[in-house]
């Protein structure tokens, strides 16, 4: 594998409309988030990805674009950007944007031009059908719930496409009129100085068939991922977005890819990728149940470890991919993947070492490196998340009580990841001086940013370590580029691997589970890198565990 300058780094997601607002009207902003940059760059983050901050009436939070090249004023301006790009270049730090291309905002110029004219040049940027029947069309329901299909403002006889929220119409990549608009974007931000880009939703542009498939559910609709399973081509496109933008700025890209055939992974990620990286979302995606969130299964820890180990084994040596545990489409990651009521410090710096020291790019999300929760809720009116409101809609219809329903979406809902950075136990978590716009977790007088500076052994200060660690010249090759090796697979609640580079060998073994347990060992323990306890307890043979310690150790 050819060694590139990100390998290395550690990466951090923002939130921006959470993460710190800086002027009282209670939205996060970018001149927040560049009086933060230091406390970022003492964490040891480097490349900063920020969630969109672009014009848009927020009808999917920003993913509903109006204007590509513009700041949404609730954000700031663009000079305040430019001051963000250029701080973090100042303190060694990227700046990437979230490029949203699969769809815009039916706000935007071009769709507003295509309500005008369904047949002029606008209306071709789009997936626009005459008919008196949109169920001639073909069957999809979108991600949000409910058809694909809705009428064309202003017309009784045209509908569009949206796989996601009818306020975000899916552009035409077939048409390649609009794929120059879009690469002509591409490298206008590109030349303004950001260091690359996560792609949204992108396996989404190459649609497949417009044909019915067999429903999914009593609505008559089935699944919008069911049509992706019969596209084909996207490569096209991809491999020219790529050499017309990415290529010749040399730019960091991270792809969100669901539904990704296998062999298509080196065409994703490999020598002449698509993309730098993308997202393993093996552990993401386990225990989904298209019916609905009622169905999913709970992810438990042996669970969890094979997905992980499923994940290493299909990217290892292909490319370079992009681990996590959260991000602002999921729940957190420590209510998610560490059995419910069994939150606490020690359980949860044990899945940061297990996710963080993995082959690939480690991603950490907003708030994540403190060891933020879900949240626990009293009402569906509390619920911002359109995604969550339609969960809670079909759980109701499918005979749930409304306590089950809410149950649902305090485990599954996409708010948990949306609500603001804890910076201290003062009004509002310390995110703003005004009315937030979505409500704090109330645990944040218990979490938060200042009281685990204080605090050596916090959570924080452990992903400080992990950081160091990874980033660490006398291991360093080994985390970035070492082999990668299960140990004890089938071992219930036990989750260890090894990292193997040049003769040496460090062992990270976990016991993922309250009681105290013992295993064998591979061979002596050389020495401890980490732990999340006090002691560690060894000898030649085997190591003792307490319930959820993990230890790094080089064997």
């Amino acid at each position: 594998m050819e060694k590139k300058w990100w390998h290395g780094k550690t990466a951090y997601q923002i939130y921006p409309k959470s993460f710190y607002d800086s002027n009282g009207d209670g939205i996060g902003d970018l001149p927040g988030i560049i009086s933060k940059l230091d406390y970022l760059k003492e964490l040891g983050a480097d490349i900063i990805w920020l969630s969109p901050i672009y014009v848009s009436p927020l009808a999917d939070e920003g993913y509903d674009i109006a204007d590509y090249y513009a700041i949404d004023p609730r954000f700031g301006t663009m000079d305040d950007l430019d001051r963000l790009i250029d701080e973090a270049h100042k303190r060694g730090q990227y700046i990437i944007m979230d490029l949203v291309v699969n769809h815009c905002s039916d706000e935007h110029e071009w769709f507003k031009k295509a309500c005008d004219d369904p047949e002029g040049k606008y209306g071709k940027y789009f997936f626009i059908e005459k008919t008196n029947d949109p169920k001639s069309l073909c069957n999809w329901r979108s991600y949000f719930g409910g058809s694909v299909w809705e009428k064309l403002p202003g017309h009784d006889d045209y509908y569009y496409l949206h796989l996601f929220h009818k306020k975000q119409p899916d552009l035409n990549w077939e048409n390649p009129e609009m794929r120059e608009d879009i690469y002509r974007m591409v490298n206008w931000w590109l030349d303004k100085g950001i260091d690359g880009f996560r792609l949204d939703a992108i396996i989404n542009i190459k649609k497949g068939p417009f044909v019915n498939y067999p429903p999914d559910r009593d609505d008559g609709l089935v699944r919008a991922t069911r049509q992706l399973e019969d596209a084909r081509g996207i490569g096209e496109f991809l491999g020219e977005l790529r050499d017309r933008c990415f290529a010749p700025h040399k730019a960091f890209t991270v792809g969100e890819v669901f539904n990704l055939r296998d062999d298509e992974i080196k065409d994703f990620i490999g020598g002449n990728g698509y993309f730098s990286s993308m997202f393993d979302f093996t552990p993401t995606i386990f225990g989904q149940d298209d019916r609905g969130w009622q169905y999913f299964k709970d992810v438990t820890p042996d669970d969890y470890k094979h997905c992980v180990f499923k994940g290493q084994k299909e990217y290892d040596d292909i490319g370079f991919v992009s681990n996590l545990i959260e991000n602002h489409d999921e729940p957190r990651g420590v209510s998610r993947y560490i059995p419910e009521g069994d939150q606490s410090p020690t359980s949860k710096k044990m899945l940061a070492a297990l996710y963080f020291l993995t082959k690939g790019l480690p991603w950490i999300y907003q708030g994540q490196e403190l060891g933020m929760e879900n949240v626990k809720l009293k009402s569906i009116d509390q619920v911002d998340d359109i995604s969550s409101i339609d969960a809670y809609k079909v759980a109701i219809a499918d005979g749930f009580s409304e306590a089950d329903a809410l149950h649902l979406i305090e485990k599954h809902g996409r708010d948990n990841a949306r609500t603001p950075f804890q910076w201290n136990a003062e009004a509002n978590a310390g995110f703003t001086t005004g009315k937030p716009w979505l409500a704090p977790n109330p645990n944040y007088t218990e979490i938060n940013l200042s009281a685990e500076e204080a605090d050596t052994d916090s959570v924080l200060n452990f992903y400080k370590k992990l950081i160091q660690l990874r980033k660490n010249p006398e291991y360093s090759e080994i985390f970035v580029y070492g082999d990668f090796s299960p140990y004890l697979p089938d071992v219930h609640n036990c989750f260890a691997y090894t990292r193997s580079n040049g003769g040496r060998t460090i062992l990270v073994i976990a016991n993922y589970q309250n009681e105290k347990k013992t295993y064998p060992l591979l061979g002596t323990v050389k020495k401890v890198l980490l732990t999340n306890t006090g002691a560690v307890n060894s000898d030649s043979d085997s190591i003792t565990l307490d319930g959820y310690q993990v230890v790094v150790a080089e064997i």
